[in-house]
C-alpha cells in the first residue's frame, strides 16, 4: 500500500484473516465504485452508507442522476440509523429538484425535517424561476423575509400578507403597504407603513383617511417627525384647538407662527412650556423673558433670560424666586453661574449660598453642584478624594469608601467622567471591605486574592501597614498561595515592620522566611476571558494586556467582570457576577459597595453587557 499498488495491497488484504481492510482502504482513498464492489461481498449492511458517501462526491461534480440513485440506495429505514437516512432523503430532494423533478423534490423537502434543506431547496428553484415553490418552502421553512419577498416576485399578495407578522424587512412592508393604500384598503396599509417605518405616511393615513387624529399625535410625539408634526398643526387649527396646534407648530419649527398664535390667544405660558424644551432663537426667549418679568414671575423670568443668554438678569430672578422643597431656582442658578463664567456672578452666588445675604447657609451640595456647573470637576472630585484620604490615614476605611462612592454616583449621574485617581482608590477600599466579608465566609482564595491586591498598595493604608501585610501572610498561607505567602512575609520582617508583629504571628512568619515551604508552587490563577476582547486574563486582573482596558470589576469577587455572567445591583448599579453575588447573598444581605439590602431572587443576568462596558473613568 505505501508503494500505491493499491490493487495488490487489495488482494492481500482479501487473503488474509482481516479482509475488510480492503474495504477500508478504498473508502479511505474515496474510490467508492470499487468499495461498494468490496461491500457486497464483505459488508452488505456498509454499501447504504457507502453510497450517500459516493452520492455526495457525485453531487458536488455535477452528475446529479448518478448521485440520486445513490442517494435512494443510501436510505437504511433503520431508525437506528435516522441521521443518516435524513441526509440521504435530503439529498433525493434537492437532487430531484436540480433535475427538473419539482413535484417530487418539493414534497421530500416538506416532509424533512430541516429547515435548512427548505432554505437550500428554496434557493435553487428560485435561480430556476419557480417562484411559487420556491415561496413555498422558504415559508415552510420559517424563512419568512424570503417567502415574502418572493411572492411578490409572482404577485400573491394573499400570501404576502399572511406572512407580513413574521416578516422584518422594511422594503417588503413598504411594497406591501403601497398595494393596499391603492386598493383603498387604509387600515391595512397603515399597518404595513407602520412596521415599514414610514411613519409620515402613517400619519398622513390617519388624518386624512382613518379620522384617528389622537393615534396620529401618538405617533408625531413619538417620532418626532417634523412633517408630521406640520400635518397635525393644520388638523388642529382647523379645529380650533389652538394649545394644540401651538405645541405641534414648535415641534415642526413652526416658532413665528406658533408665537403670534400664542399672543393672539392668551396662551403665552403654555408656549413657554414648550419651547423651553425647544431651540430656538434668543430673541424669541428674550419676549418670553420680558413678558414674565413684567408678570414678576422671577422664576420664569429667569429661565428664558438664561435661554437668551443675559445670565446677570437671570441670576437676579433665581435669587428672588420663593424657595420651593425641590429648590429649582437654586439649581438653576448654579447653571446660569456656570454658563457665565463670570468672577462676579459667581461671587454673588456663592454669598447667597453661604447665608450672607439672609443668615441661612444653604447645603454643601449646591457648593459641589457649583463647582459642577463651573466645570471644576477635578477640583470638586478632588475634595472628596482628600476627605477620603484623611479617613483613609486615619483607619475609618468604610468612611473612606463612601465618601468616594457617594461622589462617584454624583460625578456619574451628571454624567461626568470619574477621575481615575477616585476609581482606583476606591477600587483598592473595596478590596479592603471584601476580605472581611470573605474571609468570614471561610473563602480564603478569595480573601488573599484581594489581600494581595490590598499589601500591592500598603502605602494608602499608613495606619495598619503591619496588621494588613500580617492578614496578607496568614490568608495566602490558608489558601495555599505559598510564594505570596512567602513574599509579604519578608516584607514584614524589614527593620521598620519587624517588632510591631503581633506576638501570637511572629513566630509563625520567621519562620516560614527562614525555611520557606518550597515543595510545591501556589499555581496560576484561574484566567477568565477579558470582556472587551476575550484574551485571556488573570480572573483578579484589572488590566487587559489584549486590549489595553481597565477592566470594570465585581463588587462582590473584586474579580474583572465577565460579558456571560454579568448583573447588577439594583440599587447602586455598580456590576457583580451573577453566580457569584448570588452566592454571596445568601449569607449576606447587603450589597458590598452600596450596603442597601439587595434580594437575591431579584438579581437578573445581563443579557447584553455592552451598554456598560462604554467606560465612566478617565483614562
Amino acid at each position: 500500500m505505501f508503494t500505491k499498488n493499491f490493487n495488490l495491497a487489495q488482494d492481500l488484504y482479501l487473503a488474509s484473516s482481516f479482509p475488510t481492510a480492503a474495504l477500508e482502504m478504498r473508502r479511505d482513498l474515496l474510490q467508492w465504485d470499487s468499495a461498494l464492489q468490496l461491500a457486497k461481498r464483505l459488508a452488505p449492511d456498509q454499501i447504504p452508507f457507502i453510497s450517500k458517501e459516493y452520492a455526495v462526491q457525485l453531487e458536488f461534480t455535477g452528475d446529479y442522476v448518478n448521485a440520486l440513485a445513490h442517494y435512494e440506495k443510501g436510505i437504511t429505514g433503520n431508525k437506528k440509523f435516522q441521521e443518516h437516512d435524513e441526509a440521504c432523503l435530503a439529498g433525493v430532494a434537492q437532487m430531484a429538484v436540480r433535475m427538473g423533478d419539482i413535484r417530487r423534490g418539493v414534497n421530500q423537502a416538506i416532509k424533512h425535517p430541516s429547515r435548512t434543506l427548505k432554505k437550500d431547496c428554496g434557493a435553487i428553484l428560485e435561480s430556476m424561476k419557480q417562484f411559487s415553490e420556491a415561496a413555498q418552502l422558504y415559508e415552510k421553512g420559517q424563512y419568512f423575509d424570503k417567502a415574502a419577498s418572493v411572492y411578490i416576485r409572482c404577485k400573491n399578495w394573499a400570501k404576502v400578507g399572511e406572512l407580513l407578522q413574521h416578516v422584518s424587512s422594511p422594503k417588503i412592508h413598504l411594497q406591501y403597504a403601497k398595494a393596499k393604500e391603492a386598493d383603498g384598503r387604509y387600515k391595512e396599509a397603515v399597518l404595513a407603513y407602520e412596521n415599514a417605518k414610514q411613519w409620515d405616511n402613517v400619519i398622513r393615513l390617519y388624518l386624512d383617511h382613518l379620522n384617528d387624529p389622537e393615534k396620529a399625535v401618538s405617533i408625531v410625539r413619538e417620532t418626532q417627525s417634523l412633517e408630521g408634526a406640520k400635518m397635525v398643526a393644520r388638523f388642529f387649527l382647523q379645529l380650533g384647538d389652538y394649545e394644540s396646534a401651538i405645541q405641534f407648530l414648535v415641534m415642526s419649527k413652526c416658532n413665528n407662527n406658533a408665537f403670534a398664535l400664542a399672543q393672539q390667544h392668551n396662551k403665552m405660558e403654555l408656549y413657554a412650556d414648550i419651547i423651553s424644551s425647544e431651540e430656538t432663537s434668543n430673541d424669541d426667549y428674550q419676549s418670553i423673558a420680558l413678558y414674565f418679568e413684567g408678570e414678576k414671575k422671577h422664576f420664569q423670568a429667569g429661565k428664558f433670560f438664561l435661554l437668551c443668554g443675559q445670565y446677570s438678569r437671570a441670576l437676579k430672578h433665581f435669587l428672588k424666586s420663593p424657595n420651593t422643597d425641590d429648590n429649582m431656582a437654586i439649581d438653576m442658578a448654579i447653571e446660569t453661574v456656570g454658563q457665565a463664567k463670570d468672577e462676579a456672578l459667581t461671587d454673588q452666588l456663592i454669598n447667597y449660598l453661604m447665608g450672607e445675604n439672609d443668615g441661612i447657609p444653604k447645603e454643601a451640595k449646591y457648593l459641589f453642584r457649583l463647582y459642577m456647573a463651573l466645570k471644576q470637576y477635578r477640583e470638586a472630585a478632588r475634595t472628596a478624594i482628600i476627605i477620603a484620604r484623611e479617613e483613609q490615614c486615619a483607619g475609618h476605611y468604610r468612611k473612606a469608601h463612601d465618601v468616594l462612592f457617594s461622589m462617584y454616583l454624583e460625578l456619574k449621574a451628571q454624567k461626568i467622567k470619574i477621575p481615575s485617581e477616585m476609581a482606583a482608590n476606591l477600587m483598592i477600599l473595596h478590596s479592603y471591605i471584601l476580605v472581611k466579608i470573605h474571609v468570614k465566609r471561610g473563602d480564603h482564595m478569595k480573601g488573599a486574592r484581594m489581600l494581595i491586591r490590598v499589601a500591592n498598595n500598603i502605602s494608602k493604608f499608613p495606619s495598619h501597614i503591619v496588621p494588613i501585610l500580617t492578614s496578607t501572610v496568614i490568608e495566602c498561607h490558608r489558601a495555599g498561595l505559598k510564594k505570596s505567602a512567602f513574599s509579604f512575609a519578608a516584607m514584614l520582617m524589614r527593620p521598620e515592620y519587624r517588632n510591631q508583629i503581633d506576638p501570637k504571628y511572629k513566630r509563625r512568619i520567621e519562620t516560614l522566611v527562614r525555611r520557606p515551604d518550597t515543595s510545591e508552587g501556589e499555581g496560576e490563577e484561574t484566567t477568565t476571558p477579558c470582556p472587551y476582547c476575550e484574551f485571556m486574563l488573570p480572573e483578579c486582573e484589572l488590566l487587559c494586556p489584549g486590549c489595553k482596558n481597565n477592566l470594570p470589576y465585581c463588587i462582590a469577587t473584586g474579580r474583572h467582570m465577565a460579558r456571560d455572567d454579568w448583573t447588577l445591583c439594583p440599587h447602586c448599579e455598580f456590576p457583580a457576577l451573577y453566580s457569584d453575588f448570588k452566592n454571596l447573598l445568601q449569607s449576606e444581605s447587603a450589597c458590598p459597595m452600596c450596603s442597601e439590602k439587595v434580594d437575591a431572587t431579584g438579581l437578573k443576568r445581563t443579557a447584553d453587557c455592552t451598554p456598560y462596558l462604554k467606560s465612566e473613568v478617565e483614562q
